[in-house]
């Protein structure tokens, strides 16, 4: 089985995910085209070669819909022989398709292969209400009462015992380390400017991170999901506060701590990665970065759903034959405090080697385009710190988890 190597990464800065952020008005499929274009400048390849182009989107419907992954390579200007797709596993969907782009190498079946993903959640269709995680299924519902992903964070601080303050100190180490890598210029290798159909730059840097954040500020804010979880919604016959707590009768009450300071944060931003097999990268005189030597997805149980990234990145490392202590780097999706508190207490990791630039809380979250990101985040500190492998882990929708393990090379 031949190796896949990471060439490069790229990706854009993180615009805030409201109709005024600086991203907006740019089309997700434009704004993943300047992506594409700006990785394949950078690396010089010919987009006629490459075999695939795979992409994660959470949300694929209304701008992002249809299939975003080949209309972007079209945006993009690319030969029209160039294919590409589109895949979702929620949160996880960037990191599973650099995954599949590194299974489609490592298998000889392809020999270069982008991965990366976009999510423009300005652009999100407008909800009249929370996501249903059965879409609509009732009869799935009565076997899992699955609950919005605040309620499930929620939960998990709940039976954790994570309270207030431990989710607040959390979050606000995550917009200090971000500061520091900011004002360091730490994402400087992977982040490309975007611009507007003028050719003016759009954005050229990270928007959304609040460096004067303080523990003071974070105290002042409200629980964003205790209302919805006393709530009956239409469609429902009761709250999700009472669903959560059919499928753990042990919670008495749940205790509602994560609010829009210790939450991932709402952005658009798109993300790309080279991959390529060894022999073809010699072949071609590509020069790589960095290898995928192995990757998982794990699942567990789907009503506190944020669970998984430890049974993940455990199972990773057994098939890499792996311990917790050959890992240098960790990056653990902040969706919520709860997930990395919690991740980082199970695996008994150093925190001082988890998210050591900040993360999601701090920097905001694109759904479909994170994991990617998250890949490109911890390559580029292992070069600037030299050392030599990270894993990358995150939470999904329906309980999953999602795990990668990359080495410098």
């Amino acid at each position: 089985m031949t190796e896949a190597w990471i060439i490069d990464g790229v990706r854009s800065p993180r615009g805030k995910g409201k109709s005024n952020g600086s991203l907006h008005h740019i089309h997700p499929q434009e704004l993943l085209g300047q992506v594409l274009n700006a990785l394949r400048e950078r690396v010089g390849f010919d987009p006629s070669t490459v075999d695939d182009v795979v992409i994660g989107n959470g949300n694929s419907a209304g701008d992002q819909g249809v299939c975003i992954g080949r209309l972007a390579v079209l945006a993009a200007g690319w030969p029209v022989e160039a294919p590409g797709l589109t895949l979702n596993r929620f949160c996880g969907s960037g990191q599973q398709a650099v995954t599949f782009a590194a299974m489609g190498v490592q298998s000889g079946h392809q020999d270069l292969v982008v991965g990366g993903g976009v999510e423009s959640m300005s652009r999100w269709p407008v909800d009249d209400g929370p996501v249903d995680f059965t879409a609509f299924n009732p009869a799935l519902r009565e076997r899992f009462p699955l609950v919005p992903q605040g309620i499930s964070a929620d939960l998990i601080a709940t039976v954790e015992g994570f309270d207030r303050e431990a989710v607040d100190a959390f979050a606000l180490a995550s917009q200090q380390r971000a500061a520091v890598a900011l004002a360091e210029g730490r994402f400087d290798r992977s982040v490309v400017p975007i611009h507007n159909p003028d050719g003016t730059v759009a954005l050229a840097a990270d928007e959304f991170p609040r460096p004067s954040t303080t523990t003071e500020g974070l105290a002042k804010l409200s629980p964003s999901f205790a209302q919805m979880g006393t709530e009956v919604f239409d469609g429902y016959d009761r709250s999700f506060d009472a669903m959560a707590r059919e499928a753990y009768p042990a919670v008495q009450r749940i205790d509602h701590v994560h609010h829009a300071g210790n939450s991932s944060g709402v952005v658009d931003g798109a993300s790309a990665i080279l991959v390529a097999a060894a022999d073809y990268a010699r072949a071609h005189g590509l020069t790589p970065r960095a290898r995928i030597t192995m990757s998982a997805v794990a699942a567990a149980e789907p009503v506190i759903m944020l669970t998984a990234p430890g049974p993940a990145s455990l199972k990773c490392l057994a098939r890499a034959g792996m311990q917790i202590a050959d890992i240098d780097l960790w990056e653990i999706n902040e969706a919520f405090a709860a997930v990395p508190l919690k991740t980082t207490r199970d695996l008994g990791l150093d925190p001082e080697k988890v998210n050591v630039n900040g993360g999601a809380i701090a920097l905001g979250h694109p759904i479909g385009a994170t994991g990617a990101m998250l890949i490109q985040t911890a390559l580029d500190e292992l070069e600037r710190r030299d050392l030599s492998t990270a894993l990358i882990t995150m939470c999904t929708g329906g309980g999953m988890g999602t795990a990668t393990i990359i080495e410098r090379i």
